[in-house]
């Protein structure tokens, strides 16, 4: 597939696509949900992603716990963490799918960071899209995004109960 020039985006936006009108290649990329979870603001902490391939078979389920962390640290570090699969496993394409509104604008250059704590995170992500052919970022309703929902709080409550 070729790829063609890139419109012009905002700056620091993430979003990439061989063809952004291009159904077929969004079609043909990988897909992450993606979800943090902190149980108060901050308070305890964890993400979950599901990572599909083209075809939808679940390739990894991960999950981790954070510590004290807010609800926004935990979305991009389970951005960070799709990232980090894709680039570990040699996908060069992928569709991050996530029910943060906050992350997604953010990505997509929209909204601005300004928090001092989701900066260097934002940063991060964005140095690791651009290292992929394509990168796609949209926000889904909660309910779209269950699976990786149930492991982000999954996580959590095993880090909760070995507490205990």
């Amino acid at each position: 597939m070729t790829r063609r020039p890139a419109a012009p985006r905002p700056s620091g936006a993430a979003e990439h696509l061989f063809d952004a009108q291009s159904a077929r290649a969004r079609e043909s990329m990988h897909l992450a949900n993606i979800d943090g979870a902190a149980r108060g603001n901050p308070g305890p902490a964890s993400y979950g992603v599901v990572v599909r391939d083209p075809r939808g078979a679940v390739l990894a389920t991960l999950s981790k716990s954070l510590g004290r962390a807010t609800n926004n640290v935990a979305e991009y570090f389970a951005l960070i963490a799709a990232l980090d699969y894709a680039a570990a496993h040699g996908i060069r394409a992928l569709r991050v799918q996530s029910d943060s509104e906050l992350l997604v604008r953010q990505m997509r250059g929209l909204y601005k960071v300004k928090s001092r704590d989701l900066r260097p995170l934002f940063e991060r992500a964005l140095k690791m899209s651009r290292w992929l052919e394509a990168f796609v970022v949209e926000h889904v309703p909660r309910e779209r995004n269950r699976e990786a929902d149930a492991l982000a709080n999954q996580a959590l409550d095993r880090k909760l109960a070995g507490e205990r």
